[in-house]
């Protein structure tokens, strides 16, 4: 038995990944602003009042958990803002960057002594951080964000690799959910179920790389 700490727990893909672990008998601590009703009733251990882009709350998030050993950090919080050229809204693209490149990282960091060799730290990311997949164009805020944070995995794949901890770097997919305004090509349940897939069979000789949640090699 693992224990697992999800972060935006408390809906879509993070709330179906609490659900999966929950029902394979892991340990699971589910970390969110607010509790949903759903969340409420799997009856896991709950982390509230927690915003990943708020330093405070993360720190103080390292202190509830003292003492307690992660064995997989999900980093799966994460915000989506609609943009193009022209009616680009800066505020909303540094709220991105706060939610979806320096939140896991601050979480990740903040929380990383509580990972012992072995362990795993797994960024949920979207091939729109592709550079090379970009063919679309727009979306700045979302792209931009989501290319930091590939950066950060590579990163902390390599700093992280002599202490014997592995980074995986996932895409669930185009997947149905309320951030997404549920538009997408599959539910929830079966991106966090292939999620866990590609989390279960991360090893360190396969650190560090940039996957779809079907196991297919995405470009950076």
């Amino acid at each position: 038995m693992a224990i697992v700490l999800v972060t935006g727990a408390n809906r879509g893909i993070g709330l179906e990944l609490c659900r999966a672990l929950d029902a394979r008998g892991d340990s699971v601590v589910a970390v969110c602003r607010t509790p949903s009703p759903s969340l409420v009733r799997l009856g896991v251990r709950v982390e509230s009042g927690v915003d990943v882009s708020d330093a405070a709350k993360v720190d103080a998030l390292g202190r509830a958990l003292e003492g307690t050993t992660l064995d997989v950090i999900i980093n799966n919080a994460g915000m989506l803002g609609y943009d193009a050229l022209g009616s680009i809204d800066y505020d909303s693209i540094r709220s991105q960057f706060e939610a979806n490149a320096i939140g896991p990282l601050r979480v990740t960091e903040r929380l990383l002594p509580l990972v012992p060799a072995g362990g795993k730290i797994v960024l949920i990311t979207s091939r729109m951080g592709s550079i090379a997949d970009n063919t679309s164009g727009s979306m700045y805020g979302y792209r931009m964000s989501k290319a930091a944070l590939n950066m950060a995995g590579s990163s902390l794949a390599r700093d992280l690799k002599p202490r014997g901890i592995a980074v995986a770097v996932l895409h669930p997919g185009y997947v149905r959910t309320a951030m997404t305004g549920n538009q997408g090509s599959i539910d929830a349940h079966v991106a966090a179920s292939s999620l866990l897939e590609r989390i279960d069979e991360l090893r360190l000789e396969t650190t560090g790389h940039f996957l779809h949640a079907n196991g297919e090699t995405l470009p950076w």
